[in-house]
């Protein structure tokens, strides 16, 4: 909804070198445009008095013909105010306010060239936008970008909180580093990460987090990608100076994006605030992305789920039906095939997977490993892995259609296309026809592997393009998404909002079979991959010790404590979000499963009460529609107290306070699955005081009391 909107033009013309400045609406930030001697284009940034961005260059390089480097002059200047509400179909709050002023800056190339480009600079309280913009004209029609090089000059040696960068991944460890020691001795090794091509050893992912000596936070990263490369950025130690890396396509690494005008880039942006949590409040990259296409949005459905999933990481089951290891889809019979005893996508464990959910009040049961395909999925870079379509022998379709529909449960969709995206996107249609006639209307899609076409990157041009088409194709067809192994998130979920998360980063699943999560990754998470859009996390693991499912996990374990685990709920947001445990473990923790059947998944408010990247986070959220709040608390290795004032709750209301805590002893190693719950009456007027262990967190419910004394 639109509540006001205030707009005025400036137009200078032949203005070769004149510095452009403008304030943001509340005049926050300063943003100065200007042309060096040389007609480069440059911008610079401060917050209040204090330097963000010192002068850094604007620079797109083309293929076989010059580039838009310099040689400029400016040939016309707009500014504008722009001041609008719009209310997001799911999110964190019910409202957002687009508040900026915006600079548009035209730029001529004399002589040969005689080219125009538009830099679009636009100024929000909490950080900067910019994007280049390339008008149709005579000399530029059809054109190769071969190289951006965006600068973000840093005036310090900031503490950065980084991963590796990478092409094809985004499931590293983070490192805390200064700046100036980002590197291979300072990257930790991930030889668990399938594929991986690293980009150089100074290069980093964005979001990027940084921290300047006095207090002051910035996140580097970009809004609404599409039909362009992922971003990157090279880290130069000695000036603390950055400059953006595009992943290349198949063409080679001097043709990283295919554009015909007019054309335009994302928007590169710069999250500032001077505490961590309004960087965590900001909606900037959100604001920057178009409102959404999707006209009807009633059928979109934030929502709680179980899945066929993580039994088959702690070794209690598998993805593949037959021992086979060769598998050619065209024409094999796999009811003549042995089945191995171990598949998990079956239909007497699917209906155990509906009845919990149906007893708990979750909407849903994600099943994997449902479909012919498994037994050669992985490694050999094949074409045709799957075909979405054919169910393997021991799972019902039309029986556990019916069965869920009965039950008032659906069934998520699992389209994994092991890398091989030319035959996801000739099968899709048969695919979601499929869906529909069997009562799906949600799909979690897979990128594993190296990609097809062969030479693409997960993060090129082409693979971008494919990510918005698969939002496209199941908007078409009311169908919602989740996205794993895909290019990091930039805010799209408000232009198709049935893109309702992705994974793009370390999740869960990586402490059942790796070296783990450390008990800092949580805290670090939601300044960095979360900046961009949701994650589908998969919280919720109570049994920490695999190697109570099985004895091959001897030493895995999930590296935080059971409250903890209940506390991403809340602190790692998604409107999709799983319970990822066994129903049989939730069964014996039905006291502590109880948050997870209460907590929403759809927001009214949300506010940042704490938050130190790396260290601890506490949120607290309303749930949309409700007088209910729910509250997450998370701590790395080190034990913390958070004492939080209940000041958000409605005055002149009662609510009873349910705490999921760390219980006595509790410790991520030692003792994680220790936890105690109490119930607390409370008032907006109280304080609550929360202890948190190594590793450790806490959840807790609000409600109304009732006049029953306690019920809630």
């Amino acid at each position: 909804m639109k509540t006001a909107v205030c707009l005025f033009v400036l137009a200078l013309l032949g203005l070769p070198t004149q510095a452009q400045t403008i304030h943001s609406p509340g005049r926050k930030l300063t943003l100065q445009f200007q042309l060096s001697p040389a007609g480069e284009p440059t911008y610079q940034l401060r917050y209040g008095a204090r330097p963000v961005v010192l002068p850094s260059r604007l620079v797109v390089l083309l293929k076989d013909a010059p580039g838009f480097d310099r040689g400029f002059t400016i040939a016309k200047v707009d500014s504008s105010r722009h001041d609008d509400t719009w209310t997001p179909v799911w999110g964190e709050v019910k409202q957002i306010r687009n508040h900026y002023q915006e600079l548009a800056v035209t730029v001529q190339q004399a002589a040969a060239q005689n080219r125009q480009l538009v830099l679009r600079f636009r100024l929000f309280d909490d950080g900067l936008g910019f994007r280049y913009e390339f008008p149709e004209q005579a000399n530029l029609k059809y054109f190769t970008v071969s190289d951006e090089r965006t600068e973000f000059n840093l005036a310090a040696d900031h503490q950065a909180f980084w991963i590796r960068g990478d092409y094809d991944t985004n499931e590293y460890i983070y490192s805390t580093t200064k700046l100036s020691e980002v590197g291979p001795t300072t990257y930790k090794v991930t030889p668990e990460i399938s594929t991986q091509v690293p980009i150089a050893p100074n290069a980093v992912q964005t979001p990027l987090m940084l921290k300047s000596a006095d207090g002051l936070y910035v996140n580097l990263h970009e809004a609404a990608l599409v039909n362009y490369p992922a971003m990157a950025l090279l880290v130069n130690g000695a000036t603390h100076g950055l400059v953006s890396q595009l992943t290349p396509s198949a063409a080679g690494p001097d043709s990283k994006a295919f554009l015909q005008a007019p054309a335009r880039t994302p928007w590169r942006t710069v999250v500032v605030a001077d505490n961590a949590p309004a960087i965590l409040a900001s909606k900037l990259i959100l604001n920057l992305n178009e409102p959404s296409k999707i006209q009807d949005t009633g059928w979109i459905t934030p929502q709680k789920f179980v899945g066929v999933w993580w039994e088959m990481h702690v070794n209690k089951g598998n993805w593949f039906y037959s021992d086979v290891t060769n598998i050619q889809l065209a024409g094999a019979d796999f009811t003549q095939f042995k089945p191995t005893g171990r598949h998990s996508a079956n239909t007497a464990n699917v209906k155990r997977y509906i009845d919990f959910a149906a007893k708990n009040g979750l909407q849903s049961v994600l099943v994997e490993g449902w479909n012919v395909g498994w037994e050669d999925w992985f490694g050999n870079w094949k074409e045709e892995v799957f075909d979405f379509v054919t169910p393997y022998p021991d799972f019902a379709v039309d029986e556990l259609q019916a069965y869920a529909a009965a039950r008032n449960v659906k069934l998520i969709m699992h389209h994994e296309t092991s890398g091989s995206v030319t035959n996801y996107e000739r099968r899709m249609d048969a695919a979601y026809r499929f869906m529909k006639a069997h009562n799906y209307d949600a799909v979690k899609t897979g990128y594993v592997g190296r990609i097809i076409p062969r030479g693409e990157h997960h993060d090129g041009q082409w693979m971008v393009n494919h990510y918005v088409h698969a939002a496209q194709q199941t908007a078409a067809n009311r169908i919602m998404v989740d996205m794993h192994e895909s290019v990091r998130p930039t805010g799209l979920h408000r232009t198709y909002p049935n893109w309702l998360a992705n994974e793009a980063a370390r999740g869960n699943e990586f402490n059942a079979w790796s070296q783990g999560n450390p008990p800092e990754h949580e805290t670090i998470l939601p300044f960095t991959r979360l900046m961009g859009g949701p994650m589908d996390y998969t919280p919720g693991i109570f049994q920490i010790k695999l190697d109570a499912y099985a004895p091959q996990n001897k030493g895995k374990q999930v590296h935080t404590t059971l409250a903890k685990q209940l506390a991403l709920y809340v602190t790692l947001y998604s409107p999709l979000q799983m319970a990822a445990d066994l129903p049989e473990t939730y069964e014996k923790l039905s006291d502590a499963f109880q948050f997870i059947r209460d907590v929403a998944v759809d927001w009214d408010d949300t506010r940042i009460l704490a938050a130190e990247p790396g260290d601890h986070l506490t949120t607290v959220r309303k749930a949309k529609g409700k007088d209910e709040w729910y509250l997450g608390s998370i701590t790395d290795e080190q034990p913390r107290q958070q004492s939080v004032r209940l000041d958000f709750l409605t005055p002149g209301v009662r609510y009873v306070a349910t705490v999921y805590a760390d219980g006595k002893g509790a410790d991520w190693q030692k003792n994680p699955m220790a936890y105690q719950i109490r119930q607390v009456p409370v008032t907006s007027k109280s304080k609550l005081d929360l202890k948190l262990a190594p590793g450790g967190g806490a959840a807790v419910s609000f409600k109304p009391a009732t006049r029953e004394k306690g019920k809630n």
